[in-house]
Order: structure tokens, then sequence, then C-alpha cells
């Protein structure tokens, strides 16, 4: 994911947890928030329940690249955070780009011409 995509800070992330509106999913937790910015940003998390180091960093590329095409279709100026549940460590690519995707729709975040 590009550096200027990136939701990096840790104020940043306390803030869109603090602050943001959230949905699940078996498999991912979405926390969302308004930022001021021209574009979104993404964070990317996976805690100790996820599994060990091995299991925590797969998810997170995995959700890393399930987002990757989506970038496009999301509305810009909002600030997302993408929290692993422990089942993700199993699952296969494709189910987590359709678990995004309909967190994004439910989330209303993807823009009128990506949606179904």
């Amino acid at each position: 994911m590009e550096r200027r995509f990136r939701l990096s800070s840790s104020t940043d992330f306390k803030r869109v947890r603090r602050l943001g509106k959230s949905y699940a999913h078996p498999l991912v937790v979405l926390i969302f928030l308004q930022n001021e910015l021209d574009s979104s940003r993404f964070g990317v998390a996976a805690g100790r329940s996820v599994g060990n180091a091995v299991h925590r960093n797969r998810a997170k590329r995995l959700l890393r690249e399930s987002l990757r095409p989506l970038i496009p279709a999301i509305e810009p100026g909002w600030d997302l955070i993408l929290i692993a549940r422990h089942s993700l460590a199993q699952a296969t690519l494709q189910q987590t780009m359709e678990a995004l995707h309909s967190l994004l729709l439910r989330a209303g975040l993807l823009k009128a011409t990506h949606g179904e």
C-alpha cells in the first residue's frame, strides 16, 4: 500500500478507535471516521488473539492485499482501520476480499459506480 494511503500515527489510530463507527464481520472489523483530507487513509491491525507473529503478519498481509484493488472505489476523506479477527488467519484471499467488500458496502464507503 502506498505511503499516502497509510494511517500510521498512534494518535490517528486512537482517534479513529475512540470516535469512529464500526462494522463487524466474522473475519474482520472495520472502524471508520471522516478526516479533513482529499484522500482516504487505511490502517491494519492484528492483535494477539489472531495467533503468533506468523499468523498476525499473514492476516495483515491478507487485509492489505484485499484492500489494494478497492482503494480507488472508496470515497475520499475517510480514515479506516481494519482489525483482523482470529478466523482470518485461516481464511483465503478470496474470502478476505468478499468480507472487505461487504463491510465497505454496509458502511456506505464505496463510490456509487462500484456498488452492486
